[in-house]
C-alpha cells in the first residue's frame, strides 16, 4: 500500500498503528525454503554429488531459519526464552547428525506457520487502517469570501464545511443548513439510511445521501468518533485475555523443561538403552520438537485477533480482548430501561376525547394540545408537538397569547380559532384545574387512572369560555416511553442462547417499571434506583452469579456499567461517555448488536478451547510417539501442521455464521 495514498488526517493515527501490508518477509522466506529445499529432494533422489545436496539444504535453512534466530538472540539478553529457541536448537541437531531433509521440513512448516500468524494480524490491522482511510482527504471549507478546497487536517473546530450529495462527511460536527440522510454503516454496521435534519449530528467517513448540507465542526480530527474507534480497536488487539497471560506465564519454564528433557533423553538413552550417540541425539531431537508448544501460544491470539477485527466491522466494539472473552462467560444480563430497553423519550400513545364535549376527533384535541405546548418547555409537551407534526396539524392557525405555566402543575393560555372568539386551554395534572375551582368529569379521571395503570402519563386537556367553567372540549392524552421494537425479540434470543436471567434495574416508578418488565419477559425487576443502588444491586446479582453484563446507555449508568463484570454501551455513535466508560460498544444504538457480541464472544472461548485441547492433544501424542521411535519428519508434520489448524481455526471467525445473532449482523 502506498504512503502517497494515506488521508492526511490519518498521519497521527499511524503513530500508534502499525501499517496493514503483507507479510513479504515471512512469504519470501517460506518460498525460498520450499524452494531450495525441494532442489535438494531432487538432488537425493537423483543421486547428485553431495554439495548439490548440502547446499540448497544450507540456503533453505537460512531462509526458514533466520527469523526464529533473531527472535531468539533478541530475547536472550533479555532472560527471554520462547519456543524460537527450540525450533532452532531442533533443526541444528538435525544438520548435525546428518538429518538435513528432517531440519528444512522442520524449519518450513514453522516458517510457514510464523507467516500464518502474520497474516492474521494483517487481516485485522488493514480492518483498522480501513476505517482510517474512510476520512477524505480534502474538504469544501466556507469562508466570507466564499468556498475552498482545502486539506480536511486543516479544519479546526467550529470551522463550516459542505458536504454535496454521495460524498464522505470530512468531520464530526452540526448540520447547520440543510436536510439530507445518511449511511453510517461504517460506524454503526447500520444499513439503512439515516434522516438528518438540522441539528443533527454526523461523523466522519459516513456518506452523505441526496442532499446538499453545510456542516459546523464539533470535534478535532484526533477525537472523532472515527478516529477514536480506530484506536480502541487498536488498543483491544494489544491487550492479552487471562488464557494468553497463562501461556505466557508457563513458556519460559516450559521450554526450559523441554530442553532439560531433551538432554534427559540423550544421555539417557545413552547410558540405559546402550544406543549409538547418533541415535540417542536424533530421539532427543525428536522429542524437542514433539514438545515444542507453538500451537499453544497460537490458539488464543488468532482467534481474539479475528473475532475483534469480525466484530468491529459490524458496529460492536470490544476495548479489550479480555472483555470478548468474559462476555463469553456471562450467563445474567441486566438492563437500565430509559434509553436502553425503551427509547430514551417519550411519546403520544393514546388520545381520548370526552364525546359529549366535543364535536370533533381526537386530531383536533392534538392541534390544541399541540398548539399551547409550543410555547412550553416541559419534557411531557415535546411529544405532543412532535406527534402534532407528524400528523401534519402543527403549525396550526390557532393564535395563543396569555401563556402561563405552573410548575409541577401544568399550563394555561388563551387561544383563538380565526374568526372566533379568544377561549382559555389547560393542559397538565388535575391539581392544575382544581386550583381554578374545575371539577374534572368522572369518565374523564377514570380514562386517567387506566392510562396510569398501563404505566404512561396522563394529560388532561380542558377548554372552556372566559368566565365559565363549563368545558367546551375535554380529554386526555396517553404519553409515554416506548419500548424499542426488538427488545422483546432480543430478550428471547437471550434466552434461547443460554442466559439464565435478565434484570431491569431502574430509577423509574416501580408500577411502570413492573408493566415494561412483564411486556418484555425480564426475569427481575427492580424500581427506583439511584445510580449507587444501581451498582449494589450489581455487586449483589455478582455475588450469586458470578460474572454479570449491564447494558446502559452510556451517560447516567456509567457508574454501572463500570461495576459490572462486562460493561455494554448503547450508542456509540457521538457518545463520549459510552466510548470512555464501557468495556463493550454496540455502535447502532439498539439491542440487536446483543446476541451478536454474546455469539462472537461465546464462540472464540469455544475455539480457544478446541484450539487448546488440540494443541496439547497432538504434543500428548508426539511424546508418547518419541518413545516408539517415531521418525523425525512424521514429527516435525504433525507439530508443525497442528500449529498451522489452530492458525486456520482461529480465521474461521472472520466468515463464519455467529450462532444466535441477528443476519443483518452476520452478513
Amino acid at each position: 500500500m502506498n504512503q502517497d495514498s494515506n488521508p492526511p488526517e490519518s498521519a497521527p493515527l499511524k503513530r500508534n498503528l502499525s501499517k496493514a501490508t503483507l507479510p513479504w518477509a515471512g512469504i519470501l522466506s517460506t518460498c525460498f525454503c520450499a524452494l531450495f529445499g525441494s532442489t535438494a529432494i531432487w538432488a537425493a533422489h537423483s543421486q547428485q554429488p553431495s554439495w548439490v545436496f548440502i547446499v540448497p539444504c544450507v540456503i533453505a535453512f537460512l531462509a526458514g531459519g533466520w527469523s526464529p534466530t533473531l527472535n531468539t538472540l533478541e530475547g536472550l539478553p533479555r532472560g527471554k526464552i520462547n519456543v524460537d529457541l527450540l525450533m532452532v536448537f531442533a533443526a541444528l541437531g538435525a544438520a548435525s547428525i546428518g538429518d538435513w531433509m528432517e531440519g528444512t521440513i522442520l524449519l518450513f512448516l514453522f516458517s510457514f506457520s510464523g507467516t500464518l500468524e502474520s497474516f492474521a494480524m494483517y487481516r485485522t490491522t488493514r480492518s483498522i487502517e480501513s476505517l482510517i482511510h474512510l476520512r477524505p482527504r480534502e474538504a469544501m471549507l466556507l469562508e466570507a469570501t466564499g468556498e475552498r478546497l482545502i486539506p480536511a487536517e486543516s479544519l479546526q473546530i467550529n470551522d463550516l464545511v459542505r458536504v454535496r450529495p454521495g460524498e464522505l462527511f470530512p468531520v464530526d460536527g452540526e448540520i447547520l443548513e440543510g436536510e439530507t440522510w445518511a449511511d453510517e454503516s461504517t460506524l454503526t454496521g447500520e444499513s439503512e439510511m439515516i434522516l438528518k435534519p438540522v441539528g443533527s449530528a454526523v461523523f466522519a467517513g459516513t456518506i452523505n445521501g441526496q442532499g446538499s448540507v453545510i456542516v459546523r465542526m464539533t470535534k478535532a480530527g484526533e477525537d472523532s468518533t472515527l478516529a477514536r474507534i480506530v484506536k480502541m480497536v487498536h488498543e483491544a488487539q494489544a491487550q492479552k485475555t487471562p488464557t494468553q497471560r497463562l501461556v505466557e506465564s508457563w513458556q519460559r519454564p516450559y521450554v526450559v523443561g523441554v530442553l532439560l528433557g531433551a538432554s534427559i533423553a540423550l544421555f539417557g538413552g545413552k547410558l540405559i538403552h546402550t544406543q549409538s550417540w547418533h541415535d540417542a541425539f536424533y530421539h532427543a531431537m525428536v522429542l524437542l520438537v514433539a514438545a515444542s508448544p507453538c500451537a499453544v501460544v497460537l490458539s488464543s491470539p488468532s482467534v481474539m485477533l479475528s473475532a475483534i477485527a469480525r466484530a468491529a466491522r459490524h458496529g460492536v466494539l470490544f476495548k479489550g480482548a479480555l472483555h470478548l472473552e468474559t462476555l463469553g462467560k456471562v450467563e445474567s444480563i441486566a438492563f437500565d430501561k430509559t434509553g436502553t430497553i425503551t427509547m430514551g423519550k417519550p411519546s403520544v400513545t393514546d388520545i381520548w376525547v370526552q364525546k359529549e364535549t366535543m364535536e370533533k376527533n381526537a386530531d383536533s384535541l392534538l392541534r390544541l394540545a399541540a398548539a399551547v405546548e409550543h410555547h412550553s418547555e416541559h419534557p411531557l409537551g415535546i411529544p405532543l408537538v412532535r406527534e402534532a407534526k407528524a400528523k401534519g396539524l402543527f403549525p396550526s392557525p390557532l393564535s395563543v397569547d396569555s401563556f402561563q405555566s405552573f410548575t409541577g402543575k401544568g399550563v394555561w393560555a388563551r387561544v383563538q380559532e380565526p374568526g372566533q372568539p379568544w377561549f382559555w386551554v389547560g393542559i397538565g395534572r388535575e391539581s392544575l384545574f382544581l386550583a381554578r375551582g374545575m371539577d374534572l368529569p368522572l369518565d374523564v379521571t377514570e380514562q386517567a387512572d387506566r392510562f396510569r395503570g398501563e404505566g404512561k402519563s396522563a394529560l388532561f386537556v380542558l377548554s372552556h369560555k372566559t368566565g365559565e367553567t363549563t368545558p367546551l372540549s375535554c380529554g386526555v392524552i396517553g404519553v409515554a416511553d416506548q419500548i424499542r421494537p426488538e427488545a422483546i425479540g432480543i430478550l428471547e434470543s437471550l434466552r434461547q442462547m443460554g442466559i439464565k436471567k435478565t434484570i431491569i434495574l431502574t430509577g423509574d416508578h416501580e408500577r411502570v417499571a413492573e408493566i415494561i418488565g412483564r411486556e418484555i419477559g425480564a426475569d427481575e425487576v427492580r424500581a427506583g434506583l439511584l445510580p449507587e443502588q444501581k451498582v449494589f444491586e450489581l455487586a449483589r446479582l455478582k455475588e450469586n452469579e458470578t460474572v454479570v453484563a449491564m447494558v446502559g446507555d452510556g451517560v447516567n449508568d456509567a457508574p454501572a456499567l463500570s461495576a459490572a463484570s462486562v460493561g455494554i454501551a448503547m450508542g456509540g455513535a457521538g457518545t463520549d461517555v459510552a466510548l470512555e466508560v464501557a468495556d463493550v460498544v454496540l455502535m447502532r444504538d439498539d439491542l440487536a448488536g446483543l446476541p451478536f457480541a454474546l455469539g462472537i464472544s461465546r464462540l472464540a472461548r469455544k475455539r480457544v478451547r478446541q484450539n487448546m485441547k488440540f494443541s496439547f492433544g497432538v504434543i500428548g501424542i508426539l511424546i508418547v510417539g518419541t518413545f516408539l521411535d517415531l521418525p523425525l519428519w512424521l514429527g516435525v508434520i504433525c507439530h508443525e501442521g497442528s500449529t498451522v489448524l489452530v492458525g486456520l481455526n482461529g480465521l474461521r471467525i472472520l466468515w463464519e455464521r455467529i450462532p444466535g445473532a441477528n443476519k443483518i449482523l452476520t452478513n
